[in-house]
């Protein structure tokens, strides 16, 4: 290159770099400083959504070092663990979550599916009771599953496959997402 191009490359690449982010308090990085962050939790709810397990556990991982481990973050971590087959991880998360918070039906819900893959029927079917009781019986997704429950543990033969689908229930902010 010419020593005119090579010149107007270091302008063009020292603007795009554009100028360090100082504040009266300290030094910071670019791009930092004041600029909102992506939520880890919602962005983590949708990743779920669409089945990218690995990538939700990552997002439920930003916002839990952002905003600690509450009930929102353990429940979400727990549920990630869970789709993901790490059932050991899940029900960990999933029982700090619920010693953290009794009255949140999805840690409650989604420690129930846990226990339905692990086929510990009596402990899921009252897991389903709880959970069922601190939603005030207004999720058809929780009765449905504590239906499920019961009739596995009653070694009931009138259930078929298509009732065998459990779903997670996740929450995030005051209100409820759709099932992943």
């Amino acid at each position: 290159m010419t020593r005119g191009r090579s010149v107007l490359w270091f302008a063009l690449l020292l603007a795009a770099c554009g100028p360090p982010s100082f504040e009266t308090d300290g030094v910071f990085a670019p791009g930092i400083a004041g600029e909102a962050t992506t939520d880890g939790l919602e962005t983590g709810h949708r990743l779920m959504a669409s089945g990218n397990y690995e990538l939700a556990l990552r997002a439920y991982t930003r916002a839990a070092a952002q905003q600690g481990l509450n009930v929102d973050t353990l429940s979400a971590l727990g549920s990630a663990n869970l789709r993901l087959g790490r059932l050991g991880q899940a029900e960990e998360l999933l029982r700090r979550a619920v010693r953290e918070d009794p009255g949140f039906s999805p840690a409650w819900n989604n420690l129930g599916v846990l226990l339905m893959e692990r086929r510990e029927y009596g402990e899921a079917a009252e897991v389903f009771r709880r959970a069922f009781a601190t939603d005030n019986g207004n999720s058809d997704r929780i009765r449905a599953n504590l239906a499920l429950a019961l009739a596995k543990r009653d070694d009931a033969l009138f259930v078929d496959d298509q009732q065998d689908q459990l779903d997670l229930v996740v929450m995030g902010a005051g209100e409820t997402v759709d099932p992943l």
